[in-house]
């Protein structure tokens, strides 16, 4: 049996074919029951993000080509070249890889804490659909263990990595409750809709947006409950702004050093928290020469993100060690789990012998034979069909030399191995 994980994400493929890979949650029952049908696949679960798509699988030996032909079957990738975009992942790479996955080391923002609860809706999902036995919910079990172990025993995710992120941190360090202050997002592109996420998260009192195009202001206030204006009116509402975070695509400046002057001045001289995350500047630079201003720029918080992501790189090398750690773990449950297979075929062949050594002297019986005849031909037979096998096998490695077989066999038939030593004789 193989462990099996093979999918492709943002490092492996673009975005276009990452969408044609893509399993909804509406449809993934469905694949995982499909999944399993196929020969040789005897359990599977489907991680599906922007990001990524991954199959986890266990396989029958011969069957190890059975997931990717069924991914590209089922999600009609034919003529795609998908080949070359796919990776492929087998036992302890399997479980090293699922590790890094779910405690963020493959993520696109280092450490990022979103992708594990995506992996426990993937685990979830398989639980639900029945397309789990007792490795995959091992492995998944132990992959929540290692994450939780890395998150809490090292500061991978302690630290922000994002522009917004870090803007709307670096805003409560000055203003140190959000749900007191008012905001001014100046713009309406993605890293304005992610600080007005981080923000909404960390409950602010009140929300502006700002953008050339009303519409566009209209749609992200709606969608964080926040309040739209067009660029024209930011005199009219600068001085009601505690926090300002800009990043437009306007090739000239937005906020004059005169207007937030003015605001200042209206405010009378309570501090105002200013963030320039565009290139060109939205600010004037000599904003920030202001009394009762504090004004940062795209380079200020670069070194803050550079920083943090030095430490995360550290808190990384920290998680790569505990992951291997419990790679090795369990791949020994693993090994231990693929040992039962001979010890029950070993055990079936001994049964069939027995079975059929004894019908033929219950034969011998039944045509008038002796007892003692039938009972030494059934204990000699059966001591020849159960001894044959590892008799001959022994013989061959005595002839090509194979030391450590015999010194195998020599354990596994002593009867005293398995024991304790003999007590030695009292005085």
């Amino acid at each position: 049996m193989a462990l099996i994980a093979l999918g492709l994400n943002h490092l492996s493929a673009p975005v276009a074919l990452r969408e044609r890979v893509a399993f909804t949650p509406e449809i993934t029952p469905a694949a995982l029951a499909d999944l399993t049908a196929q020969p040789g696949v005897r359990e599977a679960a489907i991680l599906s993000t922007c990001n990524r798509t991954e199959l986890y699988c266990t396989v029958e030996a011969g069957a190890e080509t059975s997931p990717f032909a069924w991914l590209n079957r089922r999600q009609n990738l034919n003529g795609a070249n998908v080949d070359e975009f796919v990776y492929r992942h087998f036992d302890a790479d399997a479980v090293r890889h699922l590790f890094r996955v779910a405690t963020g080391l493959e993520s696109m923002v280092l450490g990022e804490p979103q992708i594990l609860g995506q992996v426990k809706d993937a685990y979830a999902f398989a639980r639900d659909a029945q397309t789990l036995d007792t490795p995959l919910e091992r492995l998944f079990q132990n992959t929540f263990a290692v994450a939780k172990r890395v998150r809490s025993d090292t500061r991978i995710g302690a630290n922000p990595v994002s522009v917004a992120f870090t803007a709307v941190r670096l805003a409560e360090r000055v203003f140190a409750d959000l749900r007191e202050a008012c905001v001014l997002l100046i713009g309406a592109g993605e890293t304005i809709e992610l600080a007005a996420r981080h923000l909404t998260e960390a409950n602010v009192r009140r929300l502006i947006v700002a953008n050339r195009t009303l519409d566009n202001a209209q749609a992200l206030a709606t969608r964080f409950g926040g309040y739209a204006i067009g660029l024209g009116d930011l005199d009219r509402h600068l001085a009601e702004a505690d926090i300002v975070i800009a990043s437009t695509a306007a090739r000239e400046p937005v906020l004059t050093r005169r207007m937030v002057a003015s605001a200042i001045t209206a405010r009378r001289h309570k501090p105002m928290f200013l963030v320039d995350i565009a290139v060109p500047r939205d600010i004037e630079a000599d904003v920030g020469t202001l009394d009762d201003v504090f004004l940062y720029t795209i380079d200020d918080l670069r070194e803050v993100i550079d920083e943090n992501l030095r430490s995360r790189q550290q808190a990384a090398r920290e998680a790569e060690a505990m992951i291997e750690l419990s790679v090795e773990h369990f791949m020994g449950w693993w090994r231990a789990l693929e040992l039962r297979n001979p010890i029950a075929g070993l055990r079936r062949d001994a049964e069939a012998n027995r079975d059929d050594v004894l019908a033929k002297a219950r034969a011998m019986l039944a045509r008038g034979r002796g007892a003692d005849e039938a009972l030494e031909f059934l204990a000699h037979t059966l001591t020849n069909k159960l001894l044959h096998a590892p008799s001959a096998n022994l013989r061959a490695a005595a002839l090509r030399g194979d030391a450590e077989l015999l010194h195998a066999a020599e354990r596994l038939f002593d009867p005293h191995a398995g024991g304790h030593a003999p007590d030695k004789p009292s005085d």
